[in-house]
């Protein structure tokens, strides 16, 4: 009979490296390198434009730039590191299932918190900003105002934000559909945000001027830092590709060329699109009131004196937060698949439609916590509770990266980190950095989530887990 594994030891026992195709719940293989990379270009641009940037700017004044450029700096190390865990361990889960694989099981459950936390609020965050562009395009279009009390949810003096759920229940629609149709969908809205942001960014730089950077730091390296601690969730896209890791044809090359496509494509468009704004404005004017729901409208509308490019931008915006929302939900989804695979969870959220071939339960279960969420619940006071998150689930990756290479230097690896093992070590001490620059409350909030997940797995998941079950089978075969 086997000894039988001490209870401290059951907390970091690690998942053999496997195909998902040996799954009787297996997800077909339908996607390639291009798809791969629009959902994370879906996933990505949009958000830290349309939204998050009028919570930036105010914090670090035109040094914003300085702020994107440290998250995407951040990003980008994160980023190779994600591709070489991708290319080594090509399955669902992402960060979960990498941690798993490398770190242990109670490590992988604190990461899936993190996950839960940044796909699930951030998705629910992004869907609710989609009722200001809705209302200014149904303005500009026909005239009509939506009806404030179905804009916005009790807490903010309105009854539910009837758009953001609507929303939430067109992207299940689609998820439910199929992968290939919703990757399908994301191709074609990516294309065109990509060209209305660049349409933004080529207008307003006529109206650039240089005064509005004479103010260039106004709050110091403390703004700045906070600011890209805010931004940096907004590369949660980088982390939504690998989690479609059992769907994806030959994942060894195209996980990691798809997460370094996206990452160039996000990098260009935010940077291009940040100083053609700023520029064109004081950055005191993102403060306004009137630019929280629609600000590159706004913005662009004052540079014309015309309605229609607002019009047309607006139109990018609400096809934009779709195609964001649709991959941030397509991904909680795929985490919620492997972890109940792994049986971490109820095994129902790995269960797979036989005709559609998706996960449907988790599919149904995403779409209602997240239109709850998005309907009544203010959410973007959130945004530093979410980078807080993707930051820590960024650390664990780059931590996975050295401990494979010392446990399973064999392993077959796609792609490899240039410049190991410093460029490891630099991914993680930039994302500290920017940890650095949240607020305490984040630290709080944080704390507790993840003190709440690990109750539940200790309880209930530690003892249900798919190696807990093979363990005990193994006892008794030996019996």
């Amino acid at each position: 009979m086997p000894p039988r594994m001490s209870a401290a030891r059951t907390l970091f026992r690690r998942k053999p490296i496997t195909s998902a195709a040996d799954s009787d719940n297996a997800l077909p293989r339908r996607l390639g390198t291009f798809q791969l990379a629009m959902l994370g270009v879906g996933a990505t641009i949009g958000t830290g434009v349309f939204f998050v940037m009028h919570e930036a700017v105010p914090l670090a004044g035109p040094a914003v730039m300085l702020s994107f450029l440290i998250a995407a700096i951040a990003a980008g190390l994160s980023a190779v590191c994600y591709a070489e865990m991708a290319s080594a361990v090509p399955i669902s889960g992402s960060t979960y299932s990498y941690a798993y694989v490398t770190l242990g099981e109670i490590v992988a459950m604190g990461v899936a918190a993190c996950l839960v936390l940044e796909y699930g609020v951030s998705a629910a965050a992004v869907a609710s900003g989609w009722s200001g562009y809705l209302d200014h395009l149904v303005g500009a279009l026909f005239g009509l105002t939506l009806p404030p009390e179905l804009m916005a949810g009790p807490m903010e003096g309105g009854i539910i934000n009837l758009p953001a759920v609507v929303l939430v229940a067109m992207c299940a629609v689609l998820l439910v559909r199929g992968t290939r149709e919703s990757a399908m969908v994301n191709t074609i809205m990516v294309v065109i945000k990509v060209a209305v942001l660049l349409m933004f960014a080529a207008i307003a730089i006529t109206a650039f001027a240089v005064d509005n950077f004479a103010q260039f730091a106004p709050f110091g390296t403390a703004g700045v830092t906070a600011a890209a601690g805010t931004i940096f969730f907004t590369f949660i896209g980088l982390d939504a590709v690998s989690t479609a890791g059992d769907e994806v044809k030959d994942p060894q090359r195209a996980l990691p060329r798809a997460i370094l496509i996206a990452l160039a494509v996000v990098v260009a468009v935010y940077l291009f699109v940040a100083i053609a704004a700023v520029g064109a404005q004081p950055w005191q004017d993102f403060a306004d009131p009137e630019q929280q729901s629609a600000g590159l409208a706004v913005i662009l509308a004052d540079v014309l004196g015309a309605s229609w490019p607002a019009t047309l931008l607006a139109a990018g915006a609400v096809v934009s937060i779709f195609s964001v929302t649709l991959v941030i939900m397509f991904g909680q989804t795929r985490i919620l698949y492997s972890i109940g695979r792994d049986g971490l969870i109820p095994k129902a959220f790995a269960r797979v439609d036989p005709r559609t071939q998706t996960p449907v339960f988790s599919t149904v279960v995403v779409a209602l916590a997240v239109a709850l969420l998005a309907g009544l619940v203010p959410l973007t006071s959130l945004w530093d509770l979410v980078s807080m998150g993707t930051l820590v689930a960024f650390i664990v990756v780059s931590v996975g990266v050295m401990v494979l290479r010392r446990t399973r230097p064999d392993l077959p690896r796609g792609f490899r980190v240039p410049g190991y093992p410093v460029t490891p070590v630099l991914s993680i001490a930039a994302c500290i950095y920017l940890i650095t620059g949240l607020g305490w409350s984040t630290y709080v909030w944080f704390g507790v989530w993840i003190a709440v997940v690990l109750v539940f797995y200790l309880l209930w998941g530690r003892r249900h887990s798919a190696l807990a079950t093979a363990e005990r089978r193994d006892e008794v075969g030996a019996d």
